[in-house]
């Protein structure tokens, strides 16, 4: 153990949503946050050595910079509390990851699903900091700081960062859309979202005239639209987190079953007028749709 390392005076556990992170505060009052943390973080896996593989990545290594890039590489060793040599990064590490992963992004550099899952979670994790840094901010002016709660930010860093999240979580699992195609007789390609048109009409039909009465019509009133008519949110985005997401996922379930059970879509469509119909409608055997229809999945 060497005699110069740093000490920690101070630590603590940061919570950011469900993932939990160390972090310290050294007596030159640097502040460190553990490296499993910053991995966890951004969604990826591993221990906190994860954070070094990231100065190898072909994708995020153009981004990082020369200081970013060896800061990565040589993360700090101080003496926690407890005298246990350990090993972290300075705090701010995060958010400059975070905008190197979204600079990676928008250059169009993240293909997989999972580099694009690390420039989702950089997203959030960015708005979040800049939330959190202003309510911060207006507290130090006014004096707020000396009489709020200890973990008032993080509450409020926590709560904001799961709230986001929910708008990108994948309500309709890649199956349904799986299973669409191949009844259709569609090409079906696996990290392609690109649909056809028909889909979106489709998908209206199967999932939300058969929801509950007037969902549809509901959803299409309270969704706002763009200046060329295109919703600016998911439906699914509009319901519920109580009863709503609850029984979209119940449905989604029993159409995926049905669809899984069926060897053509005309087959499929009649079990599911018959196991699932629509809310007062006499249905015909198949559906027509026209190649222009909306698409809202």
């Amino acid at each position: 153990m060497e005699e110069s390392m740093k000490r920690a005076t101070h630590q603590g556990v940061l919570r950011i949503a469900d993932i939990e992170i160390p972090c310290f505060v050294l007596q030159d009052g640097t502040r460190v946050i553990s490296g499993r943390g910053v991995t966890k973080a951004i969604g990826m896996k591993g221990r906190g050595q994860g954070v070094k593989r990231v100065a190898g990545h072909k994708a995020l290594s153009p981004y990082l910079g020369d200081e970013l890039e060896t800061a990565i590489r040589n993360p700090i060793r101080f003496i926690g509390i407890g005298s246990r040599e350990t090993a972290g990064y300075e705090a701010t590490i995060l958010q400059r990851l975070c905008d190197a992963i979204l600079s990676a992004s928008e250059a169009g550099a993240l293909r997989t699903e999972q580099e694009k899952r690390y420039a989702l979670a950089s997203y959030v994790l960015i708005r979040a900091f800049a939330q959190v840094g202003i309510i911060a901010l207006v507290d130090e002016a006014t004096g707020y700081q000396e009489d709020r709660a200890r973990d008032a930010l993080e509450q409020i860093l926590s709560r904001f960062i799961s709230q986001e999240l929910l708008k990108w979580v994948k309500t309709f699992p890649d199956e349904f859309y799986r299973q669409m195609f191949r009844l259709r007789n569609w090409e079906y390609r696996e990290f392609s979202v690109k649909r056809p048109s028909i889909a979106g009409r489709i998908t209206n039909d199967l999932i939300y005239e058969r929801l509950a009465p007037g969902v549809l019509d509901e959803l299409r009133r309270i969704t706002p639209r763009d200046a060329k008519g295109r919703t600016r949110h998911r439906y699914h985005q509009r319901l519920t987190e109580d009863i709503g997401h609850p029984a979209l996922r119940e449905h989604l379930a029993s159409v995926i079953t049905l669809m899984k059970a069926s060897t053509s879509w005309r087959t499929f469509y009649a079990m599911l007028n018959r196991a699932l119909p629509k809310w007062g409608d006499t249905l015909p055997m198949d559906l027509h749709f026209e190649q222009d229809d909306e698409t809202n999945p």
